[in-house]
C-alpha cells in the first residue's frame, strides 16, 4: 500500500507535497501499446512531431526550436531514442518556420491518445545547466490548465538529478503556486537508464521511479472538473526544452551541448 506523507498535505489549495513511498510494480502481462526503439527510424505511425509554436516561440519562453524528422535532433541509436538539443542557428530558406532560435531540438507526441492505465517510459537524461527534458500527458483542445496536465517526470540541468513529479489542472497550478506533486534525487539520473512510471485511476494518479512511488494525487477535492479533469485519453508526449522561466533560470551553459534524452522504451498497459 502507498503510504502517504501526510505533514504536508493539508486539503486546501496551498497543499502542494503529495510525496509517497511504496511499491509500484509494472504489469506483468503484455503492453496494450509498445515502442522498444528497435528499428532503424523513428515509427511516424507511433509518433509525430510537435512543430507548432516554431515561428511564434514555444511556452515558458523556452529557447529551441522543435525540428520535425531531423536526425541531428531525433533518430534511433543503438536501440534507443535520442533527443537531442544543439546550440545551432538555422538557414531560414531551408526552415521556412525557423524564429530566430539559438537552440534546436525536438517534440515528439504519441498519434494516439491513451487514458487509465499504466506508464513505463525508461530513460536517461541530459544535465547540462538549460536542458529541461520532460516525459508528460496533455489532453488535445481545450484551455491550459483547465484540462489538466500529468508530468512524469521534469528535471532541469542546473538542479540535477532533482526529478520532479507534478499534476496541473485549474484548481491546481503552477501560475497559483498549488501544483500538487513531489521530487526526489536520483543520484544517476544523467548517467544511467531509469523506468519513469504513471499508473493512472479514476481515484487516484500515482507516478515512480524505478518501481516505487514517489508521488500520489487522490481524486478527493473538491471542485469537479477544476480539482480533477483526468477522465479522458491524453497524450504522451517527450521532449527535451532549452532554457525557459524554470529550465533557463541559472541560464544556459552553451559549452555543455548538445545534451541528449535517451528513451530506451515507452510501454502502456490498459486499465
Amino acid at each position: 500500500m502507498i503510504l502517504l506523507i501526510l505533514a504536508a498535505q493539508a486539503a486546501t489549495l496551498g497543499a502542494t507535497n503529495y510525496s509517497a513511498s511504496g511499491p509500484m510494480p509494472a504489469p506483468s502481462g503484455k503492453p496494450s501499446f509498445a515502442d522498444e526503439f528497435d528499428g532503424k527510424v523513428i515509427d511516424t505511425a507511433k509518433w509525430r512531431f510537435d512543430v507548432s509554436r516554431n515561428a511564434a516561440g514555444w511556452y515558458n519562453h523556452e529557447r529551441q526550436y522543435y525540428a520535425k524528422d531531423r536526425p541531428e535532433n531525433a533518430r534511433i541509436e543503438d536501440g534507443s531514442l535520442v533527443i537531442e538539443a544543439r546550440r545551432e542557428t538555422l538557414d531560414k530558406t531551408r526552415f521556412a518556420d525557423w524564429g530566430g532560435q539559438a537552440y534546436t531540438s525536438a517534440k515528439l507526441v504519441s498519434r494516439e491518445p491513451r487514458g487509465y492505465g499504466y506508464y513505463e517510459v525508461r530513460a536517461k537524461l541530459p544535465c547540462g545547466r538549460g536542458s529541461w527534458p520532460a516525459i508528460w500527458l496533455l489532453p488535445t483542445g481545450g484551455k491550459w490548465p483547465d484540462e489538466g496536465e500529468i508530468d512524469i517526470m521534469e528535471m532541469v540541468g542546473w538542479d540535477p538529478n532533482i526529478v520532479h513529479a507534478t499534476l496541473h489542472t485549474e484548481a491546481f497550478n503552477h501560475t497559483r503556486g498549488t501544483q500538487r506533486g513531489a521530487q526526489t534525487k536520483i543520484a544517476t539520473a544523467c548517467t544511467a537508464y531509469h523506468r519513469y512510471q504513471l499508473d493512472w485511476r479514476a481515484d487516484a494518479i500515482t507516478i515512480g521511479i524505478d518501481g516505487r512511488a514517489i508521488m500520489r494525487v487522490a481524486n478527493d477535492q473538491p471542485g469537479g472538473k477544476a480539482a480533477w479533469p483526468f477522465t479522458r485519453p491524453y497524450e504522451l508526449i517527450l521532449n527535451l526544452a532549452v532554457g525557459g522561466d524554470w529550465g533557463g533560470q541559472k541560464g544556459i551553459d552553451d559549452a555543455a551541448f548538445p545534451q541528449r534524452m535517451a528513451v530506451d522504451y515507452v510501454r502502456y498497459w490498459r486499465r
